[in-house]
């Protein structure tokens, strides 16, 4: 896996676990109010920070537990100027809570031991990624991904991941701003139950695009926030492939549209899941990185590890 930062190519291990599951686990499972969908508020008491941290220590004992590494996500995905505004954040507040959120993720990464630990800046779409309606160009996308990153490159960050994107030219934008200050970055995007992006628009065409507008300088692409059902159709031995190296998936099969429409949490079957992402692991051995998006918690993980572990490709 080609990182453009030193830390990250010394990971030597083929399995990498990565969680994005965290808010609806905490409005669903724990009844914790989320307005705009952000986590980074719950930075701001010792509770909230006690609750972050769980997420983050399970994770690193689940990669101690099964011999992985593990991406620490940071809880910043709508850490940004208008979401965070319409929440009632300025951008002075955002800043300091962007690199909080790091802060807290290198003081438990150096508590990690032997564990593989990756601190990921999670950052996310500046609207609703199942509905993206005002579609940036990439230049606008730029200069407005780039105050978050800003921020977030003065931390101990190993990588920007831009999560559950929508359309390409934001991603463009995103990559450039990261390419900006000199971050490696990974760039999800989530689709729809035909495996399109919510636009409409192929996979292979949304990543084909972004690299030839960035000289291919994402290190790697994901698909996030869909469940396996809605994406292994379309995931073909063709060059393009090569370029998707995670998957962070959804537990339910639930389309966006109803889960936006969800007054319940639809935690669909760890076991199944697992097995699914095993077989795309046995289908696409160069894929590294499996995880858990809405609907997942550490039971997920848990089986997402012991069944991708079990699948370990023979190279």
């Amino acid at each position: 896996m080609s990182i453009h930062r030193s830390s990250f190519p010394n990971v030597q291990v083929d399995l990498l676990l990565a969680y994005a599951g965290m808010e609806t686990d905490l409005m669903f499972t724990h009844g914790i109010d989320l307005p705009g969908f952000a986590s980074y508020p719950l930075l701001e008491t010792e509770d909230g920070r006690a609750l972050i941290q769980r997420y983050l220590k399970d994770m690193i004992a689940l990669g101690d537990a099964s011999g992985t590494g593990v991406i620490l996500e940071s809880p910043t995905w709508v850490a940004n100027r208008d979401r965070g505004a319409a929440i009632g954040y300025s951008p002075e507040q955002l800043k300091q809570l962007n690199q909080q959120a790091i802060a807290l993720m290198a003081e438990l990464r150096a508590e990690a031991g032997d564990v593989p630990t990756i601190i990921s800046a999670n950052i996310g779409p500046r609207v609703d990624a199942y509905a993206p309606k005002d579609q940036m160009n990439a230049d606008e996308a730029e200069r407005y991904h780039s105050e978050q990153i800003s921020a977030l490159a003065e931390t101990e960050i190993d990588i920007v991941s831009g999560y559950t994107l929508a359309y390409s030219t934001e991603a463009i934008g995103i990559v450039r701003a990261a390419q900006r200050f000199g971050l490696p970055v990974v760039i999800a995007f989530t689709v729809e139950t035909d495996g399109r992006l919510p636009t409409g628009v192929p996979l292979e065409i949304a990543i084909s695009e972004v690299d030839a507008a960035t000289d291919e300088y994402a290190a790697y692409f994901m698909i996030n926030c869909a469940h396996p059902d809605h994406f292994a159709s379309i995931l073909e031995d063709r060059p393009w492939i090569q370029r998707v190296m995670g998957i962070v998936a959804n537990a339910s099969r639930c389309s966006h549209a109803e889960l936006d429409e969800a007054k319940a949490l639809d935690d669909g079957d760890p076991v199944e899941l697992g097995k699914q992402l095993s077989d795309i692991r046995h289908r696409f051995p160069h894929i590294r990185v499996f995880g858990g998006c809405c609907g997942t918690d550490m039971r997920h993980m848990k089986q997402i590890a012991d069944a991708s572990n079990a699948m370990r490709p023979k190279v």
